[in-house]
């Protein structure tokens, strides 16, 4: 019997559902996933460029667990733009820091929801508008 998953810590949730690729006819919906935390473990390493180890630190994962994730989301990417595929963004066994919210008009991310009282990019007013992550 395996021993279950723990589950990735994400800090900051993407800002966007996905990506499509320029150039391809839209009636191809064809796409491939990646999860928050391979989102998470190429956003460590890749932008804020932190050495793996650290990055695991981060996401409270082992090293080598942490390498396998990053590899996941690298072959993840590297089938979409070599197959000309859409990238969605969305599951896996992950839990965020804070509370984080997502405006159902503008999809603007807000975290927490005292920092929410009136969405600047549109008109959505309170709590009514807004999607909970995780």
């Amino acid at each position: 019997m395996s021993r279950p998953q723990k589950s990735r810590r994400i800090n900051n949730p993407p800002k966007m559902k996905g990506f499509r690729p320029f150039g391809m006819p839209s009636c191809i919906r064809e796409s491939v996933s990646l999860k928050f935390e391979e989102y998470e473990s190429i956003r460590l390493v890749n932008y804020e460029m932190l050495p793996q180890d650290e990055a695991a630190k981060q996401m409270n994962v082992s090293r080598p667990t942490f390498t396998r994730i990053y590899n996941s989301a690298l072959k993840m990417i590297a089938k979409s733009f070599v197959e000309g595929k859409a990238i969605e963004i969305e599951g896996g066994n992950y839990h965020l820091e804070d509370d984080w919210y997502r405006c159902k008009k503008c999809y603007k991310l807000i975290q927490g929801m005292e920092n929410h009282t009136k969405c600047k990019d549109c008109t959505a007013y309170g709590e009514s508008e807004l999607i909970k992550l995780n």
